[in-house]
């Protein structure tokens, strides 16, 4: 048998062998390119959570709108920090209670709830037989002091003339005496109720300058000794009075210093004045008296207070009001004032106990922080974020 020729054969070989090669170089070109190329950068998206910013523009108005406070991060830890709670009270001659003096019906009232009063004024008057009748002894006492000096007179000239014996110029020394100290005692008596002119009435006067804070008197009502009509608040200084543990007694001495943190407003550094060296058998707590800062905002008296006293304390560190310490993005934060809003300021906190929360790192001692509804800042940022 005779075979082909073998160049017959061998060119549609070569043929597939060159498409096969073209088409693995051209994968192998089109991979290599797709790797050289760069990625493309992220578009950065601000989300609710993780603000593109971190600082916050919020208007003092707003501040103080959202009763939002800023207070100083404090220096030391935990157990330099007492956390109790206090009412504002009047110093004592800075309030008044005005009562009655004598029993009888109210006739005139000349002053109502919330008016501004001075001392001395007369506030009602009252129709009463008790005061006819310090009226009328004060009269017969000075008619018997008066009878007593003329009697005296004369018994001292004929004394001196020789005529009565001394005794009888004596006894007329100690009539006089007598009857001038019960005159006087009488005179007292009817100026201590305010008599008044008419010799029938007492008049109801306010001890101090200030403004009626209550008021049970009613016209023509009848009303007893000692009975409280009025009661006058000045506008003197204020004290704060704190309960405070048998346990923390020792810790706290006069002089230390705290923060008055009010329902609202702004907080208010105070010095602690005094302090019972007791506690009551009651309560099971002793009383601390704080006086305010010289030039701090006006306190209302009646008022509860949050108290912080700031004691010595041997352990380092840093607190703040736990209110302060905010998560974002799972990270503590504070808050830190700026000239036009606030910075967030990541930290590390430690223990938190009665209120209080210590920072580690993060910060540092004096700095002024957002505190008490710290977390309106945040919910503002979250809004802000969203619109964006």
């Amino acid at each position: 048998m005779t075979q082909p020729p073998r160049a017959v054969l061998t060119w549609p070989i070569a043929a597939i062998l060159l498409l096969v090669a073209g088409a693995l170089g051209f994968a192998a070109a089109h991979w290599q390119a797709a790797r050289n190329v760069p990625a493309a950068a992220p578009v950065a998206t601000a989300s609710a959570a993780n603000p593109t910013t971190d600082d916050i523009k919020i208007p003092a108005d707003y501040l103080q709108a959202a009763h939002i406070t800023v207070e100083a991060v404090g220096a030391g830890g935990l157990g330099g920090e007492i956390l109790t709670t206090g009412t504002v009270a009047g110093q004592p001659n800075s309030e008044a209670v005005v009562v009655a003096r004598a029993s009888g019906n109210v006739t005139r009232v000349l002053r109502r709830l919330g008016d501004p009063v001075k001392s001395g004024e007369a506030l009602a008057q009252v129709d009463s037989a008790d005061a006819a009748a310090m009226a009328a002894e004060r009269s017969v006492t000075r008619a018997r002091a008066e009878l007593a000096h003329k009697v005296y007179t004369r018994e001292a000239a004929l004394f001196a003339q020789g005529v009565t014996p001394r005794q009888d110029m004596e006894a007329a020394q100690s009539a006089l005496a007598v009857a001038t100290s019960e005159a006087r005692r009488a005179t007292l008596v009817a100026q201590a109720a305010h008599v008044g002119s008419d010799g029938k009435s007492v008049t109801v006067v306010s001890p101090i300058a200030g403004t009626i804070s209550a008021q049970t008197v009613t016209l023509g009502g009848f009303v007893q000794p000692q009975t409280e009509l009025f009661h006058i608040a000045g506008s003197g200084q204020v004290q704060i009075e704190a309960a405070l543990g048998a346990t923390d007694v020792r810790r706290v001495a006069v002089g230390d210093k705290a923060t008055i943190v009010p329902a609202s407003g702004a907080p208010v550094d105070a010095t602690v004045r005094a302090l019972t060296p007791t506690v009551s058998a009651v309560t099971r707590s002793a009383i601390v008296v704080l006086a305010p800062a010289p030039g701090a905002r006006a306190l209302v008296v009646g008022e509860g207070v949050q108290v912080r006293l700031h004691v010595p304390s041997a352990s380092a560190g840093m607190v703040v009001p736990e209110d302060a310490v905010q998560n974002i993005d799972g990270r503590d934060v504070l808050f830190v004032r700026t000239g036009d809003g606030f910075r967030i300021q990541p930290v590390l906190v430690g223990a938190r106990s009665s209120g209080m929360a210590s920072i580690v790192s993060g910060i540092t001692p004096g700095a002024k922080i957002a505190a008490r509804n710290a977390f309106l800042i945040k919910a503002d940022m979250i809004k802000s974020a969203k619109e964006e």
